[in-house]
């Protein structure tokens, strides 16, 4: 059990560590947009997408925990 905890956090470590880069990179328009603007605000609009992504993901989240939360208590 404790061998298929660790396979499983290891996995998902490995999947979360490739994924950084497409997690920072941007559509077409708003690289075109972030090029034209500079370095700072391009860093600011790079934050901003990401801080408006969170927020869907995180939604998301709680509701498969409760979901697994409600479910476990069942069994």
């Amino acid at each position: 059990m404790k061998r298929q905890i660790l396979l499983s956090v290891s996995l998902l470590l490995a999947i979360w560590l490739f994924s950084l880069p497409v997690a920072f990179s941007q559509c077409s328009i708003c690289t075109k947009t972030a090029q034209q603007l500079g370095e700072g605000p391009a860093e600011g609009m790079n934050t901003g997408i990401l801080y408006l992504a969170f927020a869907p993901f995180a939604i998301i989240g709680y509701i498969g925990y409760r979901w697994y939360k409600s479910n476990r208590a069942d069994v």
